[in-house]
């Protein structure tokens, strides 16, 4: 079932991989789609910085199972959410932490994912009971810092999805130093990828991501 914190959870469960498809045009959305969702990726995010986002959203939203959780990313305003929320996107990722954004996430019944990058970002986003905190950008953190953050985190809240320069071969560090999930954008898809490379890439990270699973377990 499809929607909100419930449906995040569950895909996520399944496969805690954020794709970022930042320009995406409409034209190769459903293409792109199922390329993702066969490879074993439950989460997209389409970023709303570039032209056409809204319109990919519909049509990604309409080609996917419904167990596959659609959202909007660089949200920034209000008015942004809803638009996101009309056009069937039912996960709010954000590149910083905006209280007013999150309250009318949650007022749309949408899953939520914040940007943090210190502990006062961090603690305060979790005071405001988000789905996840997505470390950004991560790079700049690094697994030590994010190591760090959770020694005084509550782990039991919400999860950690670390979005930037993470790749395959660099997941377990993360993994080690207390990620609960990943975001992927540009070593998973630009628009000049064809998508069977996409289709390769995306295989590379869910295969990553269970053979994680597999040594931590």
């Amino acid at each position: 079932m499809r929607g909100g914190s419930a449906g995040f959870r569950e895909a996520a469960a399944t496969a805690p991989l954020v794709a970022i498809l930042r320009g995406l045009q409409p034209e190769r959305a459903e293409r792109v789609a199922h390329a993702l969702v066969e490879a074993g990726f439950r989460i997209i995010e389409i970023p709303l910085n570039r032209d056409g986002a809204l319109e990919a959203i519909r049509i990604v939203t309409r080609a996917v199972p419904r167990s596959v959780v659609v959202g909007a990313g660089t949200v920034l305003s209000r008015a942004q959410a809803r638009d996101a929320h009309e056009s069937g996107a039912q996960l709010l990722v954000m590149p910083h932490l905006d209280p007013d954004v999150v309250d009318e996430g949650r007022r749309l019944g949408l899953a939520l994912m914040p940007g943090v990058m210190t502990p006062t970002e961090a603690f305060t986003a979790q005071s405001l009971s988000v789905d996840a905190l997505k470390l950004f950008p991560a790079e700049i953190v690094g697994p030590d810092g994010l190591r760090a953050l959770r020694s005084v985190l509550p782990s039991a809240q919400a999860a950690i999805y670390a979005v930037g320069g993470v790749t395959p071969e660099t997941m377990q560090g993360w993994r080690d130093a207390g990620a609960d999930g990943f975001g992927v954008g540009g070593s998973l898809f630009r628009p000049e990828f064809d998508d069977n490379e996409i289709g390769l890439r995306a295989r590379a990270y869910v295969a990553a991501w269970n053979m994680l699973g597999r040594t931590s377990g």
